[in-house]
This record gives C-alpha cells, structure tokens and sequence, in this order.
C-alpha cells in the first residue's frame, strides 16, 4: 500500500510539473508589442485592441499589448526582451536597435519617410510663418516634447545646431523646457506658458483638426526639413520563440493591412516595408548630438 501511495504522489507531482512546463511554454509563445506613448492618451489599450485581434488571426498565436510609461521605458521593455515588437520613433527605433543585434525596423506608416516638424509660437510674439529659420526665438521661452521624441527633439535639435551653429542650450537665453509630449507642447505654447514649441506635424494637424488647438493663437511659424521617423521594430528573438520566418510573416500581416481602424491607435492609413538602413539618417544625428544610449 505505501508503494502504491508513493507511485500515486510521483504520478501527481508528474502531473504537475507537466503542467507548469506547459503553462510556460504557452506563457512564451504570447507576441507581447509596445509603443512609444507620444500622445497624451488613456486609450491606447482600447485603440490597439483591433490591431491585437488582426494579428492573433492572421498569425495563429496569441498577442498582447504592453503599454510603456515613457519613451525610454519602451526601449528598455524591448532590449530586455519584455516585448518582441515595438512602435517606435525614429530615435527610440535607433536606441532599441544599437542595443540589440540583429532587431529590424520592419514596418512604417506611408508618410513615415518623409515626416516632418512645426516650430509653433503664442501670437503674441508676433511670428508669422516663414520658409527661413527662424533666429529670433532665441530670446524667446522655448519647449522640445519628450527629450527622447525624433519629431519633438532629436531633429528639431540638430536643425536648430544647423542654422544656429550652436546647441539650443547656447542658442537660447532662457532654460529650453521639456514637455513630455508632443499634446503638452500645444497646450503650453497656446496658453502662453511658453512662447515657442517644436511639434510632431501629425499632432498639431490632428488637434486643429479637431478644434483643440487655434491655430491663429498657436501659430505655426517654420516646418523643418524632411527626415524618416516612426517604424516597427522586432526584436530578433521572435525567430527563436515562433520559427525561421516568423518576422518576415510578420512584417507581410503588417503591410498586408488595409483596413485603416487596425491603425488607428498609430494612426496610418497603410503601411509600407522599412529597414534598418532608412533610418541611418536619425542615426547620423543621433550620434552627433550624443543621444544614442
């Protein structure tokens, strides 16, 4: 009898390591994906539902959303592999792949190649739109997005060393601010707090659009020149949690999106293949302005 006892608790405890083993490796096979939080939004779960469900199907796994605190908190989700695929900006792209070998962008929305930037002002500094930098802002209070935003500072930053010959810390009389994103810079400019901002060229459009900016109070005073920005980017592990192949399939199930709901938490209409090398232009600035981590 303690014979058949003992065979019986080696059966159960069998049993139950079996199936720990099996509740990790289902654990493992979840797609997990992240994005950088570049809008002040508390709808991000909720607007990247579709896209969750789209790719559930058409890959045959499960998939997660993973929402990120900030910017440099998606990079780090990503290099330590806490998520496999990550919207990214053009500079978090760079930083989440300099730190991983073998991570490929894989995906951008139509406009991504050629995306751009407002410098925005209060209309009481009396700026009006013009095709030259424009020089006066020095001495005028200044406010970047995230510090880790391509759209919101990376760019913006080095245009301004550009035509200035002098970092924005040299180039204006008063401390540069900080937003966080790029909702918070119009907000900030449009109230007056400060008197100039840089800005994503989709947010600003978006929020005129919707009647939450005015844009004869928020004034658009220079749009930047064109530089590469957001991407997906997959983290090279996926080959070994799901298969050789499995980032091409799912680069195709990207791509092969028309319905434009699926992308409304981006928001892209389509999307287009990317690579690693349509971003070396961010990385050249990166590296010059010292914001590769």
């Amino acid at each position: 009898m303690p014979t058949i006892r003992r065979l019986a608790l080696l059966g159960l405890a069998a049993g139950l390591l079996s199936g720990c083993s099996q509740t990790v490796t289902e654990r493992t096979k979840i797609l997990r994906f992240t994005a950088i939080p570049d809008q002040t939004s508390t709808e991000l779960q909720e607007k990247f539902q579709p896209l969750v469900e789209y790719l559930s199907q058409q890959l045959g796994i499960s998939v997660e959303y993973v929402p990120a605190r900030d910017y440099q908190g998606a990079v780090e989700m990503f290099k330590n592999a806490d998520v496999m695929l990550a919207w990214f900006g053009g500079l978090t792209g760079v930083q989440a792949r300099q730190g991983i070998p073998g991570a490929r962008a894989i995906a951008q929305g139509e406009a991504d190649p050629t995306y751009y930037s407002y410098f925005i002002a209060h209309k009481d500094t009396g700026l009006e739109l013009s095709q030259e930098f424009p020089a006066s802002i020095s001495e005028l209070r200044f406010t970047f997005g995230s510090a880790s935003s391509t759209s919101g500072r990376l760019m913006p930053e080095y245009f301004i060393h550009q035509n200035a010959g002098r970092s924005p810390q040299d180039f204006f009389t008063h401390p540069v601010g900080f937003s966080g994103s790029h909702d918070k810079t119009a907000e900030l400019v449009e109230s007056g707090q400060y008197q100039v901002g840089v800005i994503n060229y989709k947010v600003y459009d978006r929020r005129v659009e919707a009647g939450q900016t005015d844009p004869e109070v928020c004034r658009i005073i220079w749009k930047t020149p064109l530089y590469a920005d957001y991407n997906w980017t997959a983290h090279p592990e996926l080959e070994t949690q799901f298969g050789n192949g499995f980032t091409d399939r799912l680069q195709q199930a990207l791509i092969d999106i028309e319905d434009p709901l699926l992308l409304i938490a981006l928001p892209r209409n389509r999307l287009i293949p990317a690579s690693n090398e349509d971003f070396e232009g961010i990385r050249k600035a990166a590296e010059e302005l010292n914001m590769v981590r």
